[in-house]
């Protein structure tokens, strides 16, 4: 099985996403060997789960915060993601860490109360430039990974994207992915147990229907967390191809 998860980030009003859903669902064949996964701006969450269920696409938040409810002001709770019709959630992504001083301790509560509502966790880990260029890429993987120590065990999906190739067009060699990956595979294995089974490892990092093919080569990688091209329908829809 592969997976292929776009991330919208802040893009796109309802129209847009309406136009998006239609041009992808036109191009779009489903395949019993790919999971197709679409993460839209949360007010975007409700119309889109509802454009796609039929075709068994499946719809993430980008974010949660870990209480249900109460004055988190700006916030959504992982039971209101579920209502509006998530089965996913993205933690960690690496925008969060830089921009929203996102922490590991915060990413613990919100891995145990996605695994409460039923939302399956996609984990994002990964270094900055900094901090590979100082040789501490797996230091900062085993930091990251390790709070899985103090969630318990959960189905989880997780992405390494070397932050350094988000957005930039560079893209990690494919022995340092492999190295990455299997790391982050054997941490796991070590943390969970082997309780739940293999967990799916994507990568992300200016993933394009270019690059995607190389990648997918790569024994260790199951799949793609994707920015900028799921902005496109069809570049979407080429990348779901591509990983069948």
């Amino acid at each position: 099985m592969r997976f292929v998860v776009a991330n919208w980030k802040m893009h796109f009003l309802s129209d847009q996403a309406r136009d998006f859903c239609e041009a992808f669902l036109a191009d779009y064949v489903p395949s019993p060997s790919v999971t197709a996964v679409i993460a839209p701006p949360f007010h975007l969450i409700r119309p889109v789960a509802d454009s796609l269920r039929s075709r068994q696409v499946r719809v993430f938040g980008q974010n949660g915060h870990a209480e249900p409810n109460g004055a988190y002001t700006g916030e959504i709770s992982m039971a209101q993601l579920q209502d509006a019709g998530c089965s996913g959630v993205i933690l960690g992504h690496s925008e969060r860490r830089q921009f929203f001083g996102e922490t590991d301790e915060a990413l613990v509560a919100k891995v145990k109360a996605a695994r409460d509502w039923n939302l399956l966790p996609l984990l994002c880990v990964g270094e900055t430039l900094e901090e590979r260029q100082q040789g501490r890429t797996l230091e900062i993987l085993d930091r990251q990974i390790s709070i899985l120590a103090r969630t318990g065990p959960t189905p989880l999906w997780v992405a390494y994207e070397p932050v350094w190739a988000i957005g930039t067009g560079l893209r990690a060699e494919v022995g340092q992915i492999r190295q990455a990956h299997a790391f982050i595979k054997s941490r796991l294995t070590t943390l969970m147990n082997q309780n739940f089974g293999p967990v799916p490892i994507l990568y992300g990092g200016s993933i394009t229907p270019e690059t995607f093919p190389e990648l997918l080569d790569i024994p260790e990688v199951a799949g793609g967390l994707v920015g900028g091209a799921s902005l496109d329908p069809l570049k979407f829809a080429t990348l779901v191809k591509q990983a069948g």
